[in-house]
């Protein structure tokens, strides 16, 4: 695994939109309220020319124009990181005009961002062994004040730290909007970490119910990663054949699928083989938190085709589409402790 230089003091930060860019309310304005910011702390910018583009269809511009920017960006001397303007619709398009052969060969560089940045954060460790940051797209660094999730981010660009931890508030219902482009998290209710320990039925985290887990970590939104399955971009089984030694701690979260859809996801990637060596599972809150069809609610979705596997799940993890959400290294080699309530994960 080739891990990227961190942030320098005062480095030069790129901004590239391979899905969307920040063309609309409230994102245009917290994206240039966010560089205000991350230049306070001493950066410089160089941001691609589809930042500010929305002339594309679920992206920023057209996936030619998307992919060049994308694997232009990576490979220049000009910028130390790179940090997605946004997540999209239809970033896989994307991916076929990304040089990922260019990509390989150049210098490892930190890329930042989530949801359908899963397209480049998944396949920059599965495709290119290079480890990413499943973390926020720039316009998060815009809010006012920073929340401790973005402070997390920042600090893990900058290599000051290696370890995250769980959040006591989440958001449900957000205040951010195009009159309120630079609201901070509006976090309401309180983390309810769940477990499903091998042998066990699935109990809310508790004193006493404790858990531990290691191996190297992947993972992504799940609307994305199906969609690669089975295509050229997929060698998934390759990787974790690759890495059986450290065993795979997997990540998921979701953001258009209902509970359905999120059982579906589950049975497909454990039947294409994705969960062989799999030492256990992180799965942060659906966007479609509280759903329930036809008796299945969205915990039921994930642990009653995982149970088999003997490995411990983590449910309703501060990861994904109900912010607040811990920046993951995925590619790192990491230990996830749940003690209780709350949780903690170690990267290196």
């Amino acid at each position: 695994m080739k891990y990227p230089e961190y942030l320098p003091e005062n480095g030069t930060i790129g901004f590239v939109a391979p899905s969307f860019g920040c063309s609309t309310e409230p994102y245009k304005t917290a994206f240039i309220n966010a560089q205000k910011k991350l230049a306070a702390l001493g950066h410089r910018f160089d941001p691609g020319p589809n930042c500010y583009a929305g002339c594309g269809i679920g992206i920023s511009n057209t996936p030619q124009a998307c992919g060049a920017e994308l694997t232009d960006y990576y490979c220049s001397k000009s910028n130390d990181i790179l940090i997605s303007c946004g997540g999209g619709e239809l970033m896989c398009e994307t991916m076929g005009f990304v040089d990922f052969e260019r990509i390989r060969a150049a210098e490892p560089k930190w890329y930042m961002g989530f949801s359908d940045n899963t397209n480049m954060t998944f396949l920059l460790t599965t495709l290119c062994d290079t480890a990413s940051i499943y973390g926020p797209c720039a316009p998060s660094f815009g809010m006012e004040p920073w929340h401790k999730s973005i402070e997390d981010a920042y600090h893990l660009l900058r290599g000051e730290t290696d370890t995250v931890y769980g959040y006591p508030l989440w958001e449900k219902e957000g205040k951010k909007d195009e009159e309120h482009p630079l609201a901070p998290y509006h976090t309401t209710e309180d983390r309810r970490l769940r477990l499903l320990l091998p042998g066990r039925e699935i109990t809310d985290a508790a004193p006493g119910k404790n858990a531990r887990l290691q191996g190297r970590l992947i993972g992504g939104c799940m609307d994305c990663l199906v969609n690669l399955l089975g295509t050229k971009y997929d060698r998934v089984t390759e990787f974790t054949e690759r890495y059986r030694d450290d065993g795979i701690l997997w990540f998921l979260e979701s953001c258009d699928l209902n509970v359905m859809s999120i059982r579906r996801a589950v049975w497909q990637m454990k039947n294409a083989g994705w969960f062989s060596h799999v030492n256990g599972f992180l799965i942060g809150r659906p966007l479609v938190y509280g759903q329930e069809m036809m008796g299945l609610d969205h915990c039921h979705a994930v642990s009653d085709l995982l149970r088999d596997l003997n490995v411990p799940v983590v449910m309703d993890v501060d990861l994904g589409h109900l912010p607040p959400m811990m920046p993951l290294i995925c590619g790192s080699y990491a230990t996830a402790e749940i003690t209780g309530n709350d949780i903690c994960i170690k990267m290196r």
